[in-house]
């Protein structure tokens, strides 16, 4: 009977059970669901900090540094132990003790704010500290406190106390937008941390109480008298005796402000530029701006690879270049002296020959960091300076022409194209090597035709030129007559490739490194073969023929050879000259940034001066 009535309790029950169930298991998953919105919502943010970037000459001397905000982070070992103690001592005696936040402190800084209108005190702990830095905001609100006590617990289950000290050290602010303990050190003293006194380091270990107020520019006697307080700190702990505090109370602190190193800026901003070259080749984007086939796509690319450039910046990089101070300084202080025309301008490129670096870059007369860079930006007709490339040197490839060879300089059209010579003058038949230093235009369309115009630009194609188009396919290419232009950089950059028939990217940067030291980025430096032996003998004869007999008359040089060619574009308007030395390779351009004629200006020879300036300097 008891057993019956066992069972019909049971089925009774059943319902029940199952009601209970789905209760349990519908609040489990609540709970659960909670549980993972709470996660969320204290999962820390992506910190993005804008440190230095620093630029060194060829000689290991820093030219240049762009910063937003000065930053030198340092590891918790290098960081001296006074440091550490002061700062322990003074902000969170307990840290090594506590979970992230300090109940004791927080409770007593609520009864304190309990009789106030707005929040006064905090209580917060280093870590508490180091998440307001990172990633909240200043607002005094409950809200955030709240926000914060989760984030300084999450960050003690990620990392350990030394990391979280590491962290907060780096991050502090020093005022005039200083971030960290060694960025402060040399940002007030020019020294590393670890040369600083002890009394220094208490200097600056006392500003981040209040950047404002403690503020050592405008405040130094604030700064000081807080200073000696955390030195008594010290005392107070046993760190120091009463008579060392004194000692150090005394010292005299003299501020030695660092000023950010902005020397050769034209040199700089054109490393910047190249910095996106070589991160665009060394990470595929290139390759891929290349097989782009709608604007749509390279847009993307494009906003891809600055994302990438930005994210690079903002890490802190070092930058090792090729510039040769000394002789950057030279070649501007002569050249702005030559450019003495009201509006006169000019742009120039110095290449080493054996090592294919960039030592100098003139940008324009005057010029400032940021300006219209004339050296790569500014695309211009090369007139007969671009003969080299696309005819004569591609002759020589193609055919078995010489300099010797004899070729017409009288009229010709082709394809309703009937170029001229200088001054409308017509020639008979001449040496390739005569109408080549004499610069005869209708003998060089006349050679163009004979390999063909694609054949030409197959050439080109080997070489960096970006502001070539599909539309320059044209016979008028053969004098320089292009739908754009070209620029010093490019020129500099083809012409390199007659040093000794090889061609590799002309570069400023030698390689780029994060601040630990680590090499990121390189240029490749393998060579490809574009000119044969021949081609190159025949191009050194011809261009040494252009500076001894012909065009090119008024160049010099020290070294055992020199070769060059000139180019005029349509009324005078541009003046170049490309060519070579033992030691270098060298690019002028001269001209108004808005076209106009020259022609007063010819027998002046301004660009010719400048190249003697920059090949000899």
């Amino acid at each position: 009977m008891k057993q019956s009535v066992g069972f019909l309790l049971i089925f009774c029950c059943f319902p029940l059970l199952i009601f209970l169930g789905a209760k349990i298991s519908e609040e489990y998953s609540v709970a659960k669901e909670r549980e993972q919105q709470l996660e969320d919502r204290i999962q820390l943010p992506i910190v993005e900090n804008h440190h230095p970037i620093t630029m060194v000459d060829r000689n290991g001397k820093i030219f240049n540094e762009e910063y937003i905000e000065w930053r030198q982070p340092m590891k918790f070992e290098d960081i001296p132990e006074v440091i550490k103690q002061i700062y322990l001592l003074s902000e969170d005696s307990q840290f090594y003790q506590h979970i992230g936040f300090d109940l004791s402190a927080i409770m007593r800084a609520v009864v304190v704010n309990s009789s106030e209108q707005s929040i006064q005190q905090g209580g917060s702990t280093i870590t508490q500290q180091l998440v307001r830095m990172r990633y909240l905001s200043e607002e005094k609100s409950y809200e955030r406190k709240l926000m914060e006590l989760f984030y300084a617990h999450e960050l003690e289950t990620i990392y350990n106390k030394e990391q979280i000290f590491e962290m907060y050290l780096n991050e502090i602010y020093f005022g005039n937008q200083v971030y960290g303990i060694g960025a402060a050190a040399s940002y007030y003293f020019q020294k590393p941390l670890s040369e600083l006194s002890l009394a220094q380091m208490a200097f600056i270990a006392a500003i981040p109480n209040n950047p404002s107020l403690y503020d050592p520019l405008r405040n130094f006697n604030n700064t000081k008298a807080r200073q000696e307080r955390l030195i008594d700190i010290l005392v107070e702990h046993n760190i120091l005796t009463v008579e060392e505090a004194k000692i150090h109370k005394l010292e005299k602190i003299t501020i030695n402000t660092k000023q950010k190193i902005q020397k050769s800026p034209a040199y700089s901003t054109y490393v910047l530029e190249e910095l996106k070259w070589l991160v665009a080749k060394n990470e595929g984007f290139d390759q891929q701006l290349n097989e782009a086939t709608t604007i749509e796509e390279k847009e993307q690319i494009n906003n891809e690879l600055n994302h990438k450039i930005d994210q690079l910046l903002q890490s802190g990089i070092r930058i090792y270049t090729a510039l040769d101070q000394n002789k950057q300084i030279e070649d501007e202080q002569t050249i702005n002296s030559l450019l003495s025309i009201n509006g006169l301008q000019a742009s120039s490129v110095v290449v080493e020959n054996n090592t294919r670096e960039i030592v100098s870059v003139y940008a324009g007369k005057n010029y400032k960091k940021y300006d219209f860079h004339r050296a790569y930006q500014a695309a211009r007709q090369p007139g007969s300076a671009f003969k080299p490339l696309i005819v004569y040197a591609p002759l020589f490839e193609e055919t078995n022409y010489s300099p010797y060879s004899i070729v017409s300089g009288g009229r010709y059209c082709v394809e309703n194209f009937c170029p001229q010579n200088y001054g409308g003058a017509v020639y008979g038949n001449v040496s390739i090597s005569t109408a080549f230093k004499n610069s005869f235009n209708t003998s060089a369309v006349r050679l163009l035709h004979t390999i063909g115009i694609e054949t030409g630009f197959q050439y080109l194609d080997r070489f960096n030129f970006q502001s070539l188009v599909q539309e320059d396919h044209t016979y008028s290419a053969a004098l320089g007559g292009l739908t754009y232009g070209v620029t010093p950089v490019e020129m500099a950059d083809a012409y390199s490739s007659f040093i000794d028939g090889s061609y590799e990217q002309i570069h400023s940067i030698r390689k780029v490194t994060d601040l630990q030291g680590k090499e990121l980025y390189s240029w490749n430096h393998e060579r490809e073969t574009v000119w044969s032996t021949k081609t190159i003998g025949y191009m050194h004869s011809m261009l040494n023929d252009v500076v001894t007999s012909g065009t090119g008359r008024g160049l010099y040089t020290d070294s055992t050879y020199i070769g060059a060619k000139t180019g005029t574009t349509n009324d005078y308007k541009d003046f170049w000259l490309a060519g070579l030395t033992d030691r270098y390779t060298a690019t002028v351009w001269v001209g108004f940034d808005t076209p106009k004629s020259m022609y007063s200006l010819e027998d002046d020879q301004i660009h010719f001066k400048i190249f003697n300036t920059i090949i000899n300097n």
